[in-house]
């Protein structure tokens, strides 16, 4: 029989071995974009900003940004903005319209990074400080613990009737190396389909843009992407790079929310695909989200890992269970089910798993 104590400490256990991680809590967002512009062509990009700087004005959630040169090499800039929260950003950022705003950025551009931050702790002065309380600047209330291991997605459309010719090729490749540099490696890639439609997952350690370009240049992998070229619904040349950013542009599908409840390596891994109705796709992924967390609460449940993607009218869930414990319920048994079933345009469905390989150490 358990004691109390013992159950206390199971709950112990259990509360520290969590892991979430979400874009849903409603704090501020504070993006950190670092460009390196080509030698000569900074008034070119300073134009293009305030043209894009007066365009993003107008977007909904956007709050302000500042640009900054840096003091040492003209050649590197940085932006910074502040958004209300999270969702708005993920909206306006992985949209066509955004896509159309940053085009003509690319010609003065010779690479970029983003990283996105919640806003946890600020110091103000005491007048500043006065005109808002804590609620209403929407801070983080409390940090979140990681894993380690940032997840990530990419999905994509093919003819139909190609279906089995692409399956066929994605499940033959052959796995890149799986240390990019010292500090970064690939944990596991995942690759689902379900009719035209291919999602790959991938879990790296370490530097998420520095893992997808070394994966690029692997030579099995630019084989499978060549290969697979002539049945994509949409055209991309990888050796033109501005067809080869947009497709990755349009194909990238972030994780807003993850959260682990226990660990397993012979979990058994699902994926499912929620396509919903026209400017409800972050609605539906943050009710997942929600219903996630509380069967990661649930002892008696199954899952121990679940992750959701989300853009546009795109939602798909990773979720890991058990192994043995059988196929995943399509509509997540907690939270509120009759709403998501209401946001789904179609029905909600299984993918079938084309390849799920795991690094050696991972």
């Amino acid at each position: 029989m358990t004691t109390t104590s013992e159950r206390v400490s199971e709950e112990l256990t259990r509360q520290v071995s969590k892991v979430s991680q979400s874009v849903f809590d409603g704090s501020r967002l504070r993006v950190v974009l670092l460009v390196e512009v080509y030698d000569g062509a900074q008034q070119q990009f300073l134009e293009a900003y305030e043209q894009l700087c007066n365009q993003v004005a107008s977007v909904p959630g956007h709050v302000s940004d500042q640009l900054c040169q840096s003091i040492e090499n003209p050649s590197q800039w940085l932006i910074t903005s502040e958004w209300e929260s999270a969702p708005p950003f993920l909206a306006w950022v992985n949209s066509e319209e955004h896509v159309r705003m940053v085009q003509p950025l690319h010609s003065c551009v010779r690479d970029t990074r983003s990283l996105r931050f919640h806003v946890v702790r600020e110091t103000e002065g005491a007048a500043a400080g006065a005109e808002a309380s804590s609620s209403q600047r929407r801070l983080q209330t409390s940090p979140r613990i990681g894993d380690g291991v940032i997840r990530h997605a990419l999905t994509f459309t093919v003819k139909p009737g190609s279906e089995a010719e692409v399956a066929k090729i994605l499940k033959n490749y052959s796995s890149p190396e799986a240390r990019v540099d010292d500090t970064t490696r690939l944990c596991r890639t995942s690759l689902f389909m379900h009719g035209n439609r291919v999602v790959r997952a991938i879990e790296v350690r370490g530097d998420l843009m520095a893992a997808l370009r070394h994966v690029a240049r692997q030579p099995e992998v630019r084989a499978v992407e060549e290969a697979i070229n002539p049945y994509l619904e949409h055209d991309r040349d990888l050796d033109d790079q501005e067809s080869a950013r947009v497709f990755f542009t349009r194909a990238a599908l972030p994780a807003v929310h993850h959260v682990t409840s226990g660990d397993q390596p012979e979990a058994e891994r699902h994926a499912l695909c929620y396509p919903a109705k026209a400017g409800q796709g972050m609605r539906l992924a943050e009710l997942l989200a929600e219903a996630d967390e509380l069967t990661a609460d649930d002892q008696g449940s199954p899952v121990l890992r679940s992750t959701v993607f989300q853009r546009d009218d795109v939602v798909v869930r990773l979720v890991d269970v058990h192994a043995g414990a059988g196929a995943v319920p399509v509509l997540p048994k907690a939270g509120r089910t009759a709403e998501v079933e209401k946001l789904l345009d179609g029905a909600a469905v299984r993918m079938e798993l084309i390849t799920d390989r795991r690094s050696p150490g991972a």
